[in-house]
């Protein structure tokens, strides 16, 4: 039977109800905790398990895709990369190479990996800007820190690359000095474990994961979190390090949403 009131009726209640589910959806969205983060990868991250090649495409493309969800929050993201599936510095030098010269190449594997995020960034629609400490003009924007908030305030992605410019200087310490420079809220560090132990989880069973433990009692206990400089400049600017696992691929959002991720360090102690 035809009896268009009722199909009328129903096609307000149906909007009203899906009125009514997004307004929900809205209110139950997680305000970002940090308004603008430093994520530290290391260069490995960007290998593939197993797999020979130093730069694997899909697995760069799932870094950019937390990147891109984690922008997407309205959160202002930068990111210093390493260069260790390419070049190790130290490595070299170890083996007998300057060590000026093995950390000059270390900061070009650096410039490379950029590179590859920043392409595959820009191909799902994030603009991105990389600055390099070590000026090359054809490749990327020199480091020059007005210019780099400015894309932040925009919603541009901006890849610190080259390390510092200095040999003798980590990527941990270049994520420590661009946090503190563009004032960033936390510096989120992604690594292979999920967190800070008191000891080696890989050697020793009970191994006890902290959740949040303060820069003087990591110091205290002579927890290996960062080279003593980079731990030194955080800790100096009070800027927090969220310490976690790169594997757990909703661990970066979780940390930004302030959700218990990894390990905390700061300034304060655990509220009891």
């Amino acid at each position: 039977m035809n009896w268009p009131g009722v199909r009328a009726t129903a096609f307000c209640f149906q909007n009203e109800v899906g009125f009514c589910l997004m307004i929900l959806r809205i209110m139950k969205t997680e305000a970002p905790a940090y308004k603008r983060i430093v994520l530290k990868l290391s260069g490995e991250a960007l290998r593939e398990r197993g797999a020979r090649e130093n730069i694997s495409p899909a697995v760069v493309r799932e870094i950019a895709e937390r990147i891109k969800d984690v922008r997407d929050l309205g959160v202002q993201v930068s990111v210093v990369i390493g260069g260790g599936n390419i070049w190790r510095g130290l490595s070299a030098a170890d083996r007998g190479m300057d060590r000026t010269t093995a950390d000059y190449m270390g900061m070009l594997a650096t410039v490379i990996n950029a590179l590859a995020l920043r392409s595959t960034l820009a191909e799902m629609g994030v603009e991105t800007r990389v600055q390099t400490a070590i000026e090359m003009k054809n490749v990327a924007e020199p480091f020059i820190l007005g210019r780099a908030i400015r894309h932040l305030e925009l919603g541009r992605v901006v890849i610190f690359a080259a390390g510092t410019g200095n040999p003798y200087f980590s990527t941990d310490t270049t994520a420590a000095l661009r946090a503190s420079e563009i004032r960033a809220d936390v510096i989120l560090k992604a690594t292979k474990v999920d967190g800070v132990y008191d000891r080696d989880p890989n050697t020793d069973a009970n191994a006890r994961l902290y959740e949040r433990i303060t820069f003087t009692e990591a110091l205290m206990k002579r927890l290996q979190i960062m080279d003593s400089t980079a731990f030194s400049l955080c800790m100096d600017n009070k800027i927090p390090i969220v310490v976690f696992d790169m594997n757990k691929p909703s661990n970066i959002r979780d940390a930004v949403l302030g959700r218990k991720v990894g390990t905390l360090i700061c300034d304060e102690p655990q509220p009891k």
